[in-house]
């Protein structure tokens, strides 16, 4: 194969990636601002992803612009295998390296899931509204040993969540953003919006790992919930206020992954 044909294959993985990236910014701006709206206003809703694809597709034009998304993140699945499996950043096979990997690899395979929970939608099979989670919580209550699994899938939900909060204050998240080469100014809304954003989504997941040990304790897979459950919990516990600046903090995640999505450094 000649260089410039290897150049441009290069590019056509890049773009599938950048497409990838900024479509789940794009989901998150509609996550958070459907779920501010709610808290602040007179419409909207708290909903997770699959209520904001149901928002998208009652919009003019919405099935087109839901098969748009449903190629981005198709994308973005792409990209995290191709990070999992081609490792372009050189992250290695030690142990470090691995877990990230496998980071990458879990990352895809959920965002499969939501790619299906869009098709079910626009194919008219329904689409869950967030019982996904419910069910495979059942499941494993149902097992031998079922609390003790869901226990494990709470701390797994603990450990996304401080490392969402540890990457929002870390040096190494400021330094990632300055080595994009970006201006001040853009270099200033990236490091704002990212260190809010992923605090928000920190705390987000802290309550669905916190539902999950609820649901472990009681016996219960009612007591559990994804995004949306945690939306109502924070809203029932602490006020709309709080509800709506964790949701815009979301938001400010949104932009921030938008943003990256152009100036995200990618080896191929």
């Amino acid at each position: 194969m000649k260089k410039s044909d290897l150049n441009l294959d290069k590019k056509k993985k890049k773009k599938i990636a950048r497409l990838g990236i900024g479509t789940i910014g794009v989901v998150y701006l509609l996550i958070g601002g459907l779920t501010a709206w709610a808290a602040f206003g007179n419409g909207g809703k708290k909903t997770d992803s699959t209520g904001a694809f149901k928002f998208l597709i009652g919009q003019p034009f919405g099935q087109i612009l839901l098969w748009l998304v449903v190629l981005g993140l198709a994308g973005y699945v792409f990209w995290r295998m191709y990070q999992t499996f081609s490792d372009p950043e050189d992250h290695g096979s030690d142990t470090n390296g691995l877990a990230l990997r496998l980071s990458f690899f879990s990352s895809g395979f959920f965002y499969l899931f939501i790619i299906f929970s869009a098709v079910e939608l626009l194919i008219g099979t329904g689409g869950g509204s967030g019982g996904g989670q419910e069910s495979m919580i059942q499941k494993l209550l149902d097992q031998a040993y079922g609390r003790w699994l869901v226990a494990v899938v709470a701390l797994v939900f603990v450990g996304k969540s401080l490392y969402q909060i540890f990457i929002a204050f870390s040096g190494k998240f400021k330094d990632k953003v300055e080595e994009a080469g970006m201006d001040e100014k853009t270099q200033q809304l990236m490091i704002n919006s990212g260190r809010v954003g992923y605090t928000a989504r920190g705390l987000v997941v802290g309550i669905i790992a916190y539902l999950t040990v609820r649901a472990a304790i009681t016996y219960d897979a009612s007591q559990s919930g994804g995004t949306k459950d945690a939306f109502n919990f924070i809203q029932n516990e602490f006020g709309s206020v709080v509800l709506g600046i964790i949701a815009f903090g979301l938001v400010a995640y949104g932009v921030f992954i938008v943003i990256k999505a152009s100036t995200h450094k990618m080896n191929f």
